[in-house]
């Protein structure tokens, strides 16, 4: 196990970029996202207007029981394969700590950072105020978030490539290109993908974010989190494809890569969820789909996968609380009848 303490490891601070060099063009990456996120919900403003609010609510109620309990239990797979980000993370870095606590700072730093936005500094948070009692440092638990972080896209990305070259026809009917553009794309994602493979593959990486300098996950590691983020992006994907109407018609295999496309394009947006981009980019896929129908089972996507998961990562992090405060209280007083 190596030292958590020692400032010369990987994580450690480094001296600060100069003022202003850094920042300069920062501030074309927030507007790009806002523009992104106001043309979305443009975009599902000009949709819900054509929605009644009966249909919806009929569309809740014509949701079967065993949909929405297949769509819990994805939730639950997908959540409990988010777990394993942060496990793989901590092998990485060679720090050994309880899974119950890697599940524990794994899951409600995914249930928060993913209703709130933000995942660089929600995620970072909730995951430091967990790991930090056990001596993990703040440059440690940033290596560690960008290691889950890619973990998550390169599933994505995989899920995206694939689909286009594998669903290159289906695809081709949702998204108005040619099968060879498409097949294109894909491959031009997985190439990307292959390169990073190849560069990380080469010796031991590391980047330098503000005064942090952060370990890149290993050729292994790397292949393991693709392996992974691609069973998270199929669990996930499983949860709205399980409540979608009836008789849609659509392939899993189409519909997974029209997901993780969705989320990336909400992540881009760094609205809390992709909320609106990630609605907007499904209902604009699936505009054969009715509407009242589709809504619906956005709706109950985001209770099921959102909403229900904050409310438990709440709930657990006041306990976490809690708990440690009265160990803490105990422990003094223990001391102090001791001396």
């Amino acid at each position: 196990m190596s030292n958590v303490n020692d400032p010369s490891a990987a994580g450690a601070p480094e001296p600060p970029d100069p003022p202003g060099r850094a920042s300069r063009y920062a501030w074309v990456g927030t507007a790009a996202s806002a523009i992104l996120f106001a043309a979305a919900l443009a975009v599902l403003w000009q949709i819900l207007g054509e929605v009644k609010l009966a249909d919806v609510q009929a569309a809740f109620r014509n949701a079967a029981r065993e949909q929405i309990a297949l769509a819990l239990f994805f939730t639950a797979v997908s959540y409990t394969l988010l777990t394993a980000y942060d496990a793989l993370a901590l092998r990485q870095l060679k720090l050994k700590i309880p899974y119950r606590t890697t599940a524990l700072a794994s899951f409600t730093s995914y249930a928060v950072s993913f209703t709130l936005g933000f995942p660089l500094v929600t995620a970072a948070g909730v995951r430091y105020w967990i790991y930090a009692p056990r001596g993990v440092p703040a440059g440690k638990v940033a290596s560690l978030t960008l290691i889950a972080g890619l973990t998550f896209l390169l599933g994505m990305g995989t899920v995206v490539g694939i689909g286009l070259i594998w669903q290159a026809s289906a695809i081709a009917a949702i998204n108005h290109l040619g099968v060879f553009a498409n097949r294109l794309i894909g491959v031009a994602v997985l190439v990307a993908i292959g390169f990073y493979l190849y560069w990380i593959g080469a010796k031991p990486r590391a980047v330098r974010v503000k005064r942090f300098r952060l370990e890149m996950p290993t050729l292994p590691v790397s292949l393991g989190q693709i392996l992974l983020g691609i069973g998270d992006v199929c669990a996930a994907s499983a949860v709205l494809y399980v409540l979608l109407p009836q008789g849609h018609g659509i392939s899993f295999e189409t519909f997974a890569a029209v997901y993780a496309f969705a989320c990336i394009l909400g992540i881009a947006s760094h609205a809390p969820g992709g909320l609106g981009v990630f609605e907007a980019t499904i209902l604009l896929a699936f505009w054969r789909l009715p509407y009242d129908g589709l809504i619906g089972a956005l709706f109950l996507f985001r209770l099921c996968y959102y909403l229900l998961p904050f409310v438990i990562a709440v709930a657990l992090l006041g306990a976490y609380e809690i708990s440690r405060r009265l160990n803490a209280w105990r422990a003094n007083v223990e001391r102090n009848e001791a001396e």
